[in-house]
């Protein structure tokens, strides 16, 4: 499926004609053969934690030098001028100093539940377009119980699950043995270890007790599915591709005990001395009717929360063939070699530079759209770049 993502440049070059006080915060540098925006690249660099106070899993959201690298190198190979910004305390400052046309936006943000929402506010404040989803998209993704709730009301098959807001909480008897903890707003399966899995009450208590202490929020207790792990990564907005989706088989981590994605094996995936080894198919194994219903299912999820770009979602197929969804990530990893979603766009045959040229063009239609109207006359909206103006 080609979708919209397949799409998207030949949009913007049909858009690239209008001028730049039709499009306001669009302006490109030349519209013959490449054109050249100027696009900061938001993001939070990974950092060693040597604090005793902190989890282990503190930094694992964030993303590594060699990600930032790969996406600026992608972008200026299209022609654009690039500039790194790293999310923090200075980046309102920055945006109002500096005019940027678009912003290329990975950054998973610092303190507080709606974390990742925190560029995409900013940028919304000052009027500047960005890659991915809005506000209020990232907030609710990161809030495991929120987007389960969404789930439950859309009819989308999700685990059942119930939110500790104490560690006094007492278990729904709704629920069934195995369940699994979880911090309920963190991403990169922080806090998520072999002994999450629990069979018992007690187990059950012991593994609250202990999110609560290192996390410092409420927790998720969900019902853990048994069965093949799923992901399906979506690009694209009006028309979008479905990858090929993942399967990862644990039964090469039997040595670690490990047998779902737990954080230790996201961040030491490929370790054979941890035996951390499992195996991707990617396309996954699945009959032609059951990866229909897996894709319609993460296409489904992928809409009710109002993704924008690209989103990963991850599932839990079930013995009777339930395609459980466990949550949507509207900021899916971008490694070029070790992220689901760039294994997907490979088994697509779709580069890495396409990728994330597709992912900017896409964004560029999007808001471009929002402008001119879905007919091409022209809109009420405005964006303005980079300035505050007093009055």
């Amino acid at each position: 499926m080609a979708g919209s993502f397949a799409k998207a440049q030949d949009t913007e070059k049909a858009k690239c004609s209008m001028s730049h006080t039709e499009t306001s915060g669009f302006s490109p540098r030349s519209c013959g053969g490449l054109y050249m925006y100027k696009v900061a690249i938001t993001y939070n660099l990974k950092k060693k934690n040597t604090s005793p106070e902190l989890p282990v899993d503190y930094f694992s959201e964030f993303d590594s030098p060699k990600t930032v690298n790969a996406i600026k190198k992608a972008l200026v190979s299209d022609g654009n001028e690039v500039v790194l910004v790293e999310a923090n305390m200075q980046s309102l400052e920055f945006f109002i100093k500096n005019k940027v046309d678009m912003v290329f936006n990975i950054a998973e943000g610092v303190n507080g539940m709606s974390r990742e929402s925190q560029v995409p506010a900013i940028l919304d404040f000052i009027g500047i377009p960005y890659t991915g989803s809005d506000v209020l998209t990232l907030a609710i993704a990161l809030d495991k119980a929120v987007t389960k709730k969404i789930f439950c009301h859309e009819n989308i098959p999700t685990p059942g699950f119930q939110l500790f807001k104490s560690v006094d909480d007492k278990l729904s008897e709704s629920l069934k043995f195995p369940l699994i903890v979880k911090p309920n707003c963190e991403g990169s399966a922080k806090g998520l270890s072999v002994t999450s899995v629990v069979r018992s009450p007690d187990k059950l208590y012991e593994e609250v007790k202990k999110a609560f202490t290192l996390y410092k929020q409420e927790v998720l207790v969900e019902e853990f599915i048994e069965g093949k792990e799923l992901t399906v990564g979506i690009l694209g907005n009006e028309n979008p591709t479905l990858l090929p989706v993942i399967e990862v088989d644990f039964r090469n981590c039997k040595k670690s005990g490990e047998f779902f994605y737990s954080w230790r094996m996201k961040e030491f995936q490929g370790d054979a001395s941890l035996h951390l080894v499992p195996e991707f198919f990617c396309p996954a194994r699945l009959d032609e009717e059951t990866e229909r219903i897996v894709k319609d299912v993460a296409l489904k999820a992928h809409r009710a929360l109002g993704c924008f770009d690209l989103s990963r979602v991850d599932i839990r197929l079930s013995g009777d063939n339930i395609p459980y969804v466990l949550e949507v990530n509207p900021l899916p990893g971008l490694d070029p070699d070790e992220s689901n979603l760039t294994i997907m766009t490979r088994a697509a045959n779709i580069s890495y530079n396409a990728l994330i040229n597709g992912i900017l063009k896409n964004a560029q239609a999007r808001y471009l759209l929002k402008l001119t109207g879905p007919f091409g006359q022209k809109g009420s909206g405005k964006i303005v770049t980079g300035q505050l103006s007093a009055h």
